[in-house]
């Protein structure tokens, strides 16, 4: 037999298994693709806490080298080397120190917080639109109409001009970050993105967002001033979260309610108060002698402590001067 035939059908079992050992490897490598496009979020929330932790542990050993040098210089201070300036500002970095671990305690437990989402909000592989890159991409997308709807709408582009002029601060803010989410935006939701990828151009397209609806507020307040608008904000429109809104109606009728309880109640409390106030006892009724004045005493004098006759609004009539 030649050779070749007889190393053939000795090794021939090489082949097949090969071909199923590819084959596993390439159905691993797939699932573990969509394992992790199915956990980037939550792997870059945790990433996220690791650094939050990272940063929380270096701002206390700060706070506990400027607790420790003002010690330093407290004691310096008692055995009068030291001067009030340097106290003073070793109180300050510590003051500084001591803010910059509250903010940063706060982030690592928000950081903790991002990551119980993410871990009860894991989708599924099998619904491709419900994974965080592809709701990623759907967010900026939708983003993107928003405010094409301005630049392609005729009557938009006339009512709301602020929306496509680059001089304004605001429009000119959301072009800015909306340009920074593009450089981030991945290719596809299929395309390979790490954690790290993934958090700047989901921070990129929030903060896009937020730029966004204040550009839009701030447009259509313009639009509402130069009367291109309705003068009154609808339910719906972007600028109805501030006045005109439902929730904000209803707080004002709130607080005209407590206001208008209020000084019923403090009216009521004054009068109360007026018709308990104590009166003056008045002295009892004398008959006046003959040919002394209505409100004179027994001695024929006059008197001023008692109001006069004719109510308090009585006006004494004003003597006129003699006629030459």
């Amino acid at each position: 037999m030649d050779p070749l035939w007889a190393s053939v059908a000795e090794f021939w079992w090489i082949g097949p298994t090969a071909l199923g050992t590819g084959t596993l490897g390439w159905l691993g490598l797939r699932r573990g693709r969509r394992e992790r496009r199915r956990r980037i979020e939550l792997d870059a929330a945790r990433l996220e806490l690791r650094s939050a932790r990272r940063e929380q542990a270096l701002t206390r050993a700060r706070v506990r080298v400027a607790r420790a040098e003002l010690t330093r210089l407290q004691a310096e201070r008692t055995a009068g080397r030291g001067t009030g300036l340097d106290l003073a500002g070793a109180r300050r970095e510590l003051d500084i120190a001591t803010a910059e671990a509250r903010v940063a305690s706060a982030t690592a437990r928000a950081r903790r917080a991002h990551v119980s989402a993410a871990r009860a909000a894991l989708p599924s592989t099998a619904d491709a639109a419900a994974l965080p890159v592809a709701r990623l991409l759907a967010a900026h997308d939708a983003l993107t109409a928003r405010w094409m709807a301005y630049e392609t709408d005729p009557a938009r582009l006339i009512a709301f001009p602020a929306m496509t002029d680059a001089r304004q601060p605001l429009t000119a803010a959301f072009l800015a970050a909306e340009r920074t989410a593009r450089e981030r935006r991945p290719a596809s939701a299929q395309a390979r993105v790490e954690p790290q990828r993934f958090a700047a151009y989901r921070d990129a397209v929030a903060a896009a967002g937020a730029a966004f609806e204040t550009a839009e507020a701030e447009a259509w307040r313009q639009a509402r001033a130069a009367g291109d608008a309705p003068p009154k904000p609808r339910p719906g429109d972007p600028d109805a979260r501030t006045a005109g809104s439902p929730a904000f109606e209803q707080w004002t009728l709130l607080a005209q309610d407590v206001a208008q309880t209020v000084i019923a109640k403090g009216s009521e409390a004054l009068v109360q108060a007026i018709s308990l106030r104590p009166r003056p006892a008045t002295r009892p009724a004398t008959r006046p002698r003959d040919g002394a004045p209505a409100d004179a005493t027994d001695d024929g004098t006059a008197t001023h402590d008692d109001p006069p006759r004719g109510g308090p609004g009585r006006v004494w009539p004003v003597p006129r001067r003699p006629r030459a």
